[in-house]
């Protein structure tokens, strides 16, 4: 008799779990399919683009080209008015290295792809004048220093203290936080992936 009874009290607690669990697998299912089709409506946030033209040089890692900020992808330059050390005096290396793109571009019309936006809502671009590819460029010339790129190509300009290791500088991201300027993080790995997402889901 009493384990006829313990028998219906266990059948009676294992239907509504049983209910409760299928409820959730229904809301899980159609929370995954609402997911998947937010994805795929906003996908074309995500695609890499080509845009050509003339271009403005604001400093040494952006560009303005049709009217639309460019950020080099994968590089940071020194800014606009940040100062260095060479034989212990002061130079303006942020203009320096803006020089030395400008240099690099020449009056050509530039070409530039990429499909991320940083936090500011600048284009990270991949960007060519010629032959020349301008991210790598900068960084091989001693002017910029690897953001999540270019390490063999910094390692190199170290070694033969070209441009900026000609003497002693400030990194450009903790000169920025110093003097209360605008910081985004490295460009690549995680930041890629933070930049996907804030592409999908908050553009």
């Amino acid at each position: 008799m009493s384990s006829y009874r313990y028998g219906r009290s266990w059948r009676g607690t294992r239907r509504p779990r049983r209910r409760y669990r299928k409820f959730l697998d229904y809301a899980l299912t159609f929370a995954i399919l609402g997911l998947l089709i937010v994805v795929s409506s906003r996908l074309d946030r995500v695609e890499s683009r080509q845009a050509n033209g003339v271009v403005t040089v604001n400093d040494g890692d952006t560009l303005t080209l049709n009217g639309e900020k460019i950020r080099l992808r994968g590089i940071d330059a020194p800014e606009y008015n940040q100062t260095c050390l060479r034989d212990g005096e002061e130079y303006p290396c942020g203009r320096r290295s803006r020089e030395a793109l400008g240099k690099l571009i020449a009056g050509r019309p530039v070409t530039c792809s990429g499909w991320e936006h940083d936090r500011y809502g600048r284009l990270l671009g991949n960007c060519s004048a010629g032959d020349h590819d301008l991210n790598e460029a900068q960084v091989a010339g001693g002017w910029a220093v690897a953001y999540g790129d270019y390490l063999d190509q910094e390692e190199a300009a170290r070694e033969m203290g070209l441009g900026l290791w000609a003497g002693e500088f400030e990194r450009p991201r903790d000169w920025r936080q110093s003097h209360g300027g605008m910081i985004d993080g490295e460009h690549g790995g995680i930041g890629m992936i933070l930049n996907w997402l804030r592409a999908v889901f908050l553009s």
